[in-house]
């Protein structure tokens, strides 16, 4: 059970999960397991690589690198601050394209107001 102090619950998780895919891929077992053992494990292969890791003959090593260390200060952040007159402006041109493009593709007639397109869409299951 040493093993597990060095490595996190994920690393153990990859470990396993790549010795078995080995081993269901037929790779030669790290250690002599009697006939017996392998019909108590119903020959899974994660059980199987389970053993092998807990035993310790995983030849396995983690690098957990770690980050560089600058000397260099933080950048401050910029603070791009748009007044509400922008956003505004940016929403009306934003709305005159979209009526552009739909008048362009037919969606929309020139004499259309949104009252009476709001009211053709609704009224019409209304009897």
């Amino acid at each position: 059970m040493e093993a597990t102090r060095d490595f996190t619950k994920f690393e153990i998780a990859r470990i396993l999960g790549a010795r078995a895919l080995q081993i269901s891929m037929d790779a030669p077992l790290l250690m002599n397991i009697s006939d017996e053992e392998l019909n108590a494990m119903h020959f899974d292969a994660l059980k199987i690589a389970a053993k092998e890791f807990y035993s310790g003959v995983l030849p396995i090593s983690i690098r957990r690198p770690m980050p560089l260390k600058t000397g260099a200060k933080l950048q401050p952040v910029r603070d791009d601050s748009v007044d509400d007159e922008k956003i505004v402006e940016k929403e009306k041109e934003v709305e005159k394209e979209i009526v552009e493009k739909a008048e362009e593709m037919g969606l929309v007639n020139e004499g259309d107001t949104e009252d009476a397109i709001i009211e053709d869409s609704s009224g019409g299951s209304e009897e």
